[in-house]
């Protein structure tokens, strides 16, 4: 494995530190994240005026000569497989990808080929700078197997830790479309008494709890109100169905993103989605409220039928604002279409 030299000469008015120092002045066709630096001047590959520095907070004169060896980037052991891929967005940055349900994100081994990083290795090929030192593309957030959906990936070391640090954040926007059982209503005393259910103006239903593992199913997230991670989903009525209604289709948004996050969080409410495997995703519905071939559209629903549809961040090199959207996948689409047909 080769060597590169990166060197550059520190700017006026340097930070304290030597690893901000650095971050702030190395060249940005080098693809450095903080992170990597901080590596690098661990392990020795740091220079300041010829003198090897191993301290990242080390002080840092104007105008010293910086020398950095950074071993190129190693062939991930992930292999690449020619997968077709919906690309929304690219750039020498990062991908944009509308993820088909069914897919898993990154290899794990119950599922270790036909993952979107194994079709994203092929897809990318050479234009993979290298993510921590190893060629493979940069996973910053993930969406379930079963749902569909936009997802950014990074293809360099540098937008890897910008966008790492929006969705650390939660300055992200990213809204899902999802048909759920009942209708989420601040007139239903049911919901008022239930813990981490709110509502805000325009009936906007907000879930607050923290999220972990559940004891004893290992596949599943629990709600707790002490421990685990923190987490808020905001979720309003888009469309119902049904007489009386029966079902919804709602947007949620995303304060944090925390894994199943709008699946148990809705199932916590009382609003499990359709077809949701997991949490509870068949549900008895109340005869003649919606049709028979809605009911069984409703019932032969293969998956949590949830769409990542809106995601927004800043570039994480150009700084410019990115917004994208994704329809309705065609199984969603013939779901609601049902659901809209009048009882027959």
């Amino acid at each position: 494995m080769g060597t590169r030299l990166v060197e550059f000469e520190i700017a006026a008015a340097p930070p304290p530190r030597l690893d901000k120092a650095l971050s702030r002045d190395v060249p940005e066709e080098a693809s450095l994240s903080r992170t990597r630096l901080a590596r690098l001047i661990e392990s020795g590959a740091v220079s300041i005026d010829g003198q090897v520095v191993t301290d990242a907070k080390a002080r840092v004169a104007e105008g010293a000569q910086v020398v950095i060896s950074v071993e190129e980037a190693e062939d991930s052991h992930i292999g690449a497989e020619a997968i077709p891929l919906d690309v929304v967005f690219e750039d020498s940055d990062l991908i944009v990808i509308n993820k088909p349900a069914g897919m898993v994100v990154h290899p794990a081994p119950g599922s270790p080929s036909g993952t979107l990083v194994n079709a994203l290795l092929h897809h990318c090929g050479n234009d993979l700078s290298g993510v921590g030192g190893v060629k493979r593309p940069g996973i910053v957030h993930r969406i379930d197997k079963d749902t569909s959906g936009l997802l950014v990936v990074a293809k360099s070391d540098a937008a890897h830790q910008g966008l790492a640090e929006q969705f650390e954040a939660h300055s992200v926007e990213r809204y899902y479309r999802a048909v759920c059982y009942g209708v989420p209503d601040a007139n239903d005393p049911r919901l008022r008494g239930i813990r981490g259910v709110s509502f805000e103006a325009g009936n906007i239903l907000r879930l607050t709890t923290q999220l972990a593992r559940h004891k004893t199913d290992r596949q599943r997230q629990a709600v707790l109100f002490h421990g685990g991670r923190h987490a808020v989903t905001r979720a309003r009525v888009v469309e119902t169905f049904g007489t009386p209604a029966v079902l919804a289709l709602l947007e949620c948004w995303l304060e944090t993103g925390r894994t199943h996050q709008i699946r148990v969080h809705m199932a916590h409410a009382g609003h499990g989605l359709v077809g949701d495997p997991v949490y509870g995703g068949k549900r008895k519905l109340p005869q003649r409220a919606i049709s028979g071939e809605a009911a069984e559209a409703v019932r032969a629903f293969p998956r949590q039928a949830l769409h990542a549809a809106v995601l927004g961040f800043v570039h994480p090199i150009s700084g410019e604002r990115l917004r994208f959207e994704a329809p309705l996948p065609k199984d969603m689409e013939d779901l609601i279409s049902a659901l809209r047909n009048p009882l027959s």
